[in-house]
């Protein structure tokens, strides 16, 4: 889909068929020519702390300081969502993402960019999708693809994300922001 790219939100419908993405909401950082997307899952933190596997990372991070279920693949490696002070793109350590979102190499060392950092999240694992596989979810209905913006990235509290982001939509799409959990119950 010529749409999707780097820093839109893919938010789970009901109709999504992996437990895994169940109400999640996930940050695309990489689409690239062929189809193929990576992203992480915004709304999935646990209760492990960043600090216990990462050390001194665990004092940049934003909020809860925890590792976050970014998806269900290598969930033995991490990425880290950074947002970075400024739009320079020659921040040692960083690729950029999209505006001022970028990939953090957790090799490199806290103190040569904790300064250049205004936010920061750890997800452990990342979710991926192969040539034109994405493509077919969203045409079946398994997600909605919406604009993201960096607030959505670091909030402390992530439990209502899947909500206000719909809630935010323009149109029909905000509706569905008040569906139940079980439409099944409605």
């Amino acid at each position: 889909m010529s749409d999707l790219r780097a820093g839109m939100l893919l938010v789970a419908t009901p109709a999504i068929g992996d437990p895994n993405f169940a109400e999640t909401v996930v940050l695309l950082l990489d689409v690239d020519d062929d189809g193929g997307s990576v992203g992480v899952i915004l709304n999935r933190p646990t209760g492990l702390a960043v600090s216990e596997v990462l050390g001194g990372w665990g004092e940049v991070v934003d909020e809860p300081e925890v590792l976050f279920q970014g998806g269900p693949v290598e969930t033995d490696g991490a990425l880290a969502v950074a947002l970075r002070r400024s739009d320079d793109d020659g921040v040692l350590g960083m690729r950029a993402v999209v505006d001022r979102l970028a990939l953090l190499d957790l090799d490199t060392p806290v103190e040569l960019v904790g300064d250049e950092i205004d936010g920061l999240r750890i997800f452990a694992g990342y979710a991926g999708w192969g040539a034109g596989q994405l493509d077919r979810e969203i045409e079946e209905g398994s997600w909605y693809v919406v604009p993201g913006i960096a607030p959505d990235v670091f909030r402390s509290d992530t439990s209502t994300l899947w909500r206000d982001v719909l809630r935010r939509q323009p149109g029909d799409l905000a509706l569905y922001s008040t569906r139940p959990l079980d439409p099944g119950l409605n």
